[in-house]
């Protein structure tokens, strides 16, 4: 096998390879042995058809598996001997494949740019100083029962109010036509908090439960639901029954869900969380100003691939929000006017990415098997999925090297934050607070810290 590499841009190569039809056959011969091992024909014993029988029958198969192992070892010994690691899938252009004849074929790929680092160490940025409040420490708390607030059935006659959930049947009519694919029975959903529309909740906002109501609605132009949009249908409503949110009593009881003794005790909790969760804030946009400041002293050609992979992503995050307020994300615009407007957020995704690469390299740094083992584990509870379900998934799509390029930038930014020389600061509205209360600066922190646990 002899090989050519061409720089198409301080990105991008083209590897140029010819194969000898020796190489080609020995490929070929080492599928058929492969095919034949387990292969059962009559007349033969299990694995006894000879060679020729089996490259006949199975010709296709065998030269196409053939091909791919042939092409696995080329890209491991080219790659390897060019110490290259491709941002991008390999682009194969190849010759046609056959005994005794020779092979050639081409492939391009993208690599990560080398980038003229400025300098990042000592960089100077200023953070915010954490500061918790008895009014953060308070809605914490509230925000905790809530979280284990349930539902009761409302037992006396009144219309629905904000946050109450409901349950309604509902008939949908275009004209005299009945719409049964867009109609529901016994429909839930919390009234006033943007579940539904409120041309349609108007139609329950007098009613008690056993009410009924009618009226048109003229859908949104950019309702989920391309059959209702922008059309005005008639509905038919019936609220069956209202549920209202009962929050559980501060007290014993509910505190010894969390192994807490009293109400001072899960303050204290409350405090020292929501501190550490303040910070780690205050800090990611400490880091975000040092890794501006970096970013743009770096001129760099961007490798397209991963300019193009996070444009996908960020178009498909767009589009999903709108899709979970019930609107049609072709209000966005065509995909070459999504692609124009949100260009500039990708390359500058891409490039603060490589700038930390560049600087993991720089460092030394590396990412152990374990941690990335951590990664998926933590991603995976957060997702509600079991660990190895999401390593599959990162293992079919590819997604590895992307995820450890991502725990290497996270090492590498806490470098350039280690380097960097932090001016601590209160907002202007902490001090205001803190002369009119005259609060001691230990006990004010202390107040922070547990309204940034809850929040």
């Amino acid at each position: 096998m002899e090989y050519n590499v061409e720089e198409l841009s301080p990105v991008k190569k083209k590897v140029e390879v010819k194969v000898p039809a020796e190489e080609v056959n020995a490929a070929i011969d080492a599928a058929v042995a492969m095919f034949k091992k387990d292969l059962k024909l009559s007349g033969f014993r299990k694995g006894k058809v000879p060679s020729y029988i089996v490259e006949s029958r199975f010709k296709d198969d065998i030269y196409k598996q053939a091909e791919i192992d042939l092409l696995n070892v080329h890209f491991n010994e080219i790659l390897g001997e060019l110490n290259v690691q491709p941002v991008s899938e390999l682009d194969l252009d190849s010759k046609e494949f056959k005994r005794d004849l020779d092979y050639s074929y081409s492939f391009t790929f993208e690599i990560r740019p080398k980038i003229d680092l400025p300098e990042y160490h000592g960089l100077k940025v200023k953070q915010k100083k954490v500061v918790i409040k008895d009014e953060h420490i308070d809605r914490a708390i509230e925000n905790l029962r809530d979280q284990y607030a349930r539902y009761e059935i409302v037992k006396e006659d009144r219309p629905p109010q904000k946050g109450d959930k409901v349950v309604v049947s509902f008939k949908l009519y275009e004209g005299d036509k009945f719409l049964e694919d867009v109609s529901q029975d016994f429909f839930e959903f919390f009234y006033d908090v943007g579940d539904a529309l409120k041309d349609f909740e108007k139609l329950i906002a007098d009613l008690v439960p056993g009410g009924k109501n009618q009226g048109e609605i003229t859908f949104p132009e950019d309702f989920l639901d391309k059959s209702l949009a922008g059309k005005k249908i008639r509905v038919e409503v019936e609220l069956h029954s209202i549920k209202e949110k009962v929050l559980p009593e501060l007290n014993e009881e509910f505190l010894a869900r969390f192994g807490i003794n009293s109400i001072e005790e899960l303050r204290e909790i409350m405090a020292k969380n929501l501190k550490k969760d303040f910070e780690n804030i205050e800090k990611s946009i400490a880091q975000k100003k040092l890794l501006d400041q970096i970013v743009e002293q770096v001129d760099v050609t961007l490798p397209e691939s991963m300019v193009e992979k996070r444009l996908r992503s960020i178009i498909a995050r767009e589009k999903e929000i709108l899709e979970r307020q019930g609107k049609n994300p072709e209000i966005l615009g065509t995909e070459e006017e999504l692609e124009k407007k949100y260009r500039p957020e990708a390359e500058a995704i891409v490039k603060a990415q490589l700038v930390l690469l560049e600087i993991a390299d720089r460092e030394e740094l590396t990412v152990t098997n374990e941690e990335v083992e951590q990664k998926i584990a933590i991603t995976a509870i957060q997702m509600g999925i079991e660990p190895q379900i999401l390593r599959e998934f990162y293992v079919k799509n590819n997604m590895m090297y992307a995820l450890r390029d991502s725990l290497l930038a996270d090492k590498a930014m806490e470098k350039v934050y280690e380097y960097a020389e932090i001016e601590f600061e209160e907002d202007s509205e902490e001090k205001e607070d803190n002369e009119v209360n005259d609060q001691s600066e230990d006990k004010e922190v202390e107040d922070e810290s547990a309204n940034r646990e809850e929040g």
